[in-house]
């Protein structure tokens, strides 16, 4: 069987990666690349010429292309992809706004064109090791998520604010390792560095079967913190994604004779596991896993109906920070 032809539109920062995953993977062969700055800055297209538009890719014939231009080029770019029958891999936020985000996912749909949304976080190995575990039940009823993505800010991001860029991320996998939707939102911004778009959120929200979410995102932080914490009723899991390390403290079952201790029916502290877990990249995982779905087999990518429902979500919290009022999701 031929390999797929692969296109790639967008060589930034994180075209970069993307083009040396679409090389390393099994069965693909990139063979078109642009840009439209027309400049290779991380000199990443080798013997393949860096073309001026996503109409040139097209050209090339290829079965599937990757997008990782900026944010207000998404829906241009993935509608002329879909127009000339070609799946794609669009970078998050899927697009600048629901709107457009929805024709992007109708696009696709309609024409029988596999489509996904590179929210990576979903293929980091300890939020993956997570939702097994979570399916499988280990931690009992689920209470409440919380995810702490904050650290400082990136010069490359200019089109939107740390809402869609960030948090983006934790609404992706929030949904996904619960397997619960989003239902109301309330938060509160800032805007300290002077830009138009706001750098700082802090959310709380409320998902499908009672779980309550909690989200600290900022670009203001001199660290970089990327983690998870599900709290259930058997315990609590921590997942580090900058490591890629899953804890689980568990809940301890001691006996207590003192009565008045006795009666107050809360949790003690009980034994602590950090889990050995293999830890392939993530983007390359993504890649495989986006190959797989355009070849037909089963693929859990990250739809663009998936996609759609999380810049929903993100601009419910940004509507609920300028009215100052809970934001449904319907």
């Amino acid at each position: 069987m031929a390999n797929l032809r692969a296109g790639m539109v967008g060589i930034g920062s994180m075209g970069k990666n993307h083009v040396r995953n679409l090389r390393a993977i099994e069965g693909v062969d990139l063979v078109a690349i642009a840009d439209a700055a027309g400049k290779d800055p991380y000199g990443v297209a080798g013997d393949l010429p860096v073309l001026p538009d996503v109409e040139d890719v097209i050209k090339a014939g290829v079965d599937y292309c990757v997008v990782a231009a900026p944010t207000k080029f998404h829906e241009e770019i993935g509608l002329k992809l879909a127009e000339a029958g070609v799946s794609a891999l669009i970078e998050k936020p899927l697009a600048y706004d629901t709107a457009a985000a929805r024709r992007l996912a109708d696009a696709f749909s309609s024409r029988g064109l596999v489509g996904a949304v590179g929210h990576i976080e979903r293929y980091n190995p300890a939020l993956q090791s997570l939702r097994k575990r979570l399916e499988n039940g280990d931690l009992g009823d689920l209470y409440q998520i919380a995810t702490r993505r904050q650290g400082p800010f990136p010069a490359r991001i200019a089109d939107v604010g740390v809402v869609k860029d960030l948090a983006s991320h934790d609404i992706d996998l929030t949904s996904w390792v619960t397997q619960r939707d989003f239902e109301w939102v309330a938060a509160r911004t800032m805007f300290k560095t002077g830009r138009q778009y706001e750098d700082m959120v802090s959310a709380t929200c409320s998902l499908s079967g009672g779980l309550m979410s909690n989200h600290l995102v900022n670009w203001l932080t001199p660290t970089k913190e990327r983690r998870t914490y599900v709290t259930g009723e058997k315990g609590m899991f921590v997942a580090d994604t900058l490591t890629a390390d899953l804890t689980f403290y568990a809940n301890a079952n001691v006996a207590t004779v003192w009565d008045d201790i006795a009666n107050f029916r809360g949790v003690a502290e009980g034994d602590v596991t950090r889990f050995a877990i293999p830890k392939p990249e993530p983007l390359r995982t993504e890649h495989e896993t986006f190959r797989d779905a355009v070849l037909g087999k089963p693929s859990d990518i990250v739809t663009m109906e998936q996609g759609a429902k999380v810049v929903q979500v993100c601009e419910a919290m940004i509507h609920s920070a300028a009215t100052n009022e809970f934001v449904r999701i319907d």
